[in-house]
C-alpha cells in the first residue's frame, strides 16, 4: 500500500513547507476545521497517513505526537461563514487563517485537492489525494480530523439528541431522526439543502 512521503516537502527550494488539510465540508452541522503543519525533518511521528485511513485512536496518538514535534496552526470557519460564503469559500478562510495561526510564517504550502486558496500568504501548490502522498498534507489532516471531531463532542454535549459525538454532524440516521425530533439548532448550515428543506417545510 502507498503511504505519504516527505518528497514534496524536501524538493520544494522554499522553506519552512507546511502541508495543508480541511475536515468538516460534508457535515450538516459545525464549522470547518482546517490546519497547517510544518514538520520537523529530524522528527517525523511514524505512521502519518490520511486521517481516513486511521482508526480514532490512532489519531488520537498521531495528534499528541504531530503537536509535540511539529510547528501546527489551526482555523475554522463558522457555520456563519459557510452559510454566508458558501463551504468552498469558507474552507478557503479556515485554510489562510491555519496558515496565519503556525508561530513562523511558511515559505510554501502543499495543500490537499485541486486548487489554491485566494489570498494565501505563502506560494502554494495544490496536491490531489494530498493527505495520501505527503506527510505534511497527512499530519494537517490528522490535527483537522482530531480537532474538529473534538469539537463535536463538545457541541454534541450542548445540544444532545443529534449524535454529533459518533458522527460528528454528518447526515447520518441518527442525526436525521434528531432534526425531525427536536428541530435545527444555530449549529446547523441552513445554506445546506436538507436543513434548508426542513426550515422552509417549517415556514
Amino acid at each position: 500500500m502507498d503511504t505519504p512521503d516527505f518528497s514534496f516537502e524536501k524538493n520544494s527550494p522554499y522553506q519552512p513547507v507546511c502541508g495543508i488539510d480541511e475536515a468538516g465540508r460534508g457535515p450538516w452541522a459545525g464549522p470547518v476545521v482546517a490546519s497547517a503543519v510544518v514538520l520537523n525533518p529530524e522528527n517525523i511521528p511514524d505512521g502519518l497517513n490520511d486521517s481516513k485511513k486511521l482508526t480514532a485512536k490512532r489519531r488520537d496518538i498521531l495528534f499528541d505526537a504531530i503537536i509535540g514535534t511539529a510547528m501546527v496552526g489551526i482555523g475554522c470557519a463558522s457555520v456563519e461563514e459557510i452559510d454566508e460564503f458558501n463551504i468552498l469559500n469558507a474552507t478557503y478562510l479556515a485554510m489562510c487563517r491555519a496558515v496565519e495561526d503556525l508561530p513562523t510564517p511558511p515559505h510554501y504550502a502543499l495543500i490537499d485537492g485541486n486548487r489554491i486558496p485566494p489570498y494565501m500568504s505563502c506560494d502554494a501548490e495544490a496536491i490531489v489525494k494530498g493527505d495520501g502522498r505527503s506527510l505534511s498534507i497527512a499530519a494537517a489532516s490528522i490535527v483537522a480530523k482530531v480537532t474538529r471531531d473534538r469539537l463535536m463532542v463538545a457541541l454534541a454535549q450542548q445540544f444532545p439528541g443529534y449524535g454529533w459525538e459518533r458522527n460528528a454532524g454528518y447526515g447520518v440516521k441518527a442525526h436525521q431522526e434528531g432534526l425531525d425530533r427536536l428541530g435545527v439548532t444555530p449549529h446547523h448550515r441552513v445554506s445546506f439543502k436538507p436543513i434548508h428543506k426542513m426550515l422552509y417545510q417549517d415556514n
